[in-house]
């Protein structure tokens, strides 16, 4: 842990120079960031460029969560990582990352998977969880932590050359939860992996950073008019094509993670 995050003092002020001369930022917008917290779930593909443009937008508070370690066939799409990386913790090597690039920032490593029994415990106190891991047992029990402690979720993942990203806020009335997306049938040996369908690292990137500004649209809800935060439209790119479309998730009546939200 490192730095002051709630501080946005004269000798920082240049540093978000870019951010703060946006109307739909402004210095109202900025402080705010410093000021919140987000939980990263997976610092892989998708979490490597989400946490660098989170980082680089002045979140003040971090928590990075990955229980894997850095291997050589990550270093061509996760882009924090080095060869001198490789066999350590990726949440230990990701957080000396953020206090090499901004030392200001309090950032912790967590390296443990995070499941049904302790999420509730590691997402405690956040403002919004980001959650890029790989398996759909994880990213349930995310979902259903989030939903329980009122915590908006940006869900982002990656098959091939197809992604999808999505804000969901199923702790507010009428709004779908990650599992009213996907259901409750799934574990973890149902997610295809890289390793076996191959992965385009430049596709990982726009997704990850697609997945960042998402998660700033929602921490600014309310405070800046960066955009609409957008709960329960999920935005799905081909890269092929390329192109990206967009579809509305309706809340399920029958949802196991966000029933009691049913108006």
């Amino acid at each position: 842990m490192s730095g002051s995050p709630d501080h946005l003092g004269p000798d920082r002020l240049d540093r978000f120079a870019r951010h703060i001369v946006l109307p739909e930022v402004g210095g109202a917008g900025q402080a705010a960031l410093a000021g919140r917290h987000v939980v990263l779930v997976g610092i892989g593909g998708i979490g490597c460029p989400a946490l660098q443009y989170l980082a680089g937008a002045g979140i003040g508070r971090m928590t990075l969560i990955d229980d894997d370690v850095v291997e050589a066939s990550n270093l061509q799409r996760q882009t924090l990582f080095t060869p001198a990386d490789i066999g350590r913790a990726k949440a230990a090597a990701a957080a000396e990352w953020v206090q090499r690039f901004d030392p200001v920032l309090e950032v912790n490593a967590v390296t443990v998977r995070i499941g049904a029994a302790n999420a509730a415990a590691l997402i405690a106190g956040a403002d919004l969880v980001l959650d890029g891991c790989d398996n759909f047992a994880t990213r349930l029990a995310v979902s259903d932590a989030c939903v329980t402690a009122g915590v908006p979720l940006t869900s982002a993942a990656l098959g091939r050359f197809q992604g999808q990203v999505a804000n969901f806020a199923g702790h507010l009335p009428g709004e779908a939860c990650y599992r009213c997306f996907v259901g409750d049938a799934f574990d973890a040996e149902d997610c295809d992996t890289c390793a076996a369908d191959g992965v385009l690292g430049a596709m990982v990137g726009w997704v990850g950073a697609f997945a960042a500004m998402h998660g700033l649209r929602a921490l600014l809800a309310g405070v800046a008019t960066l955009g609409d935060p957008q709960w329960g439209q999920l935005h799905v790119f081909d890269g092929l094509k390329p192109s990206l479309r967009t579809m509305r998730i309706a809340q399920d009546p029958g949802c196991n993670g966000c029933v009691s939200g049913v108006p």
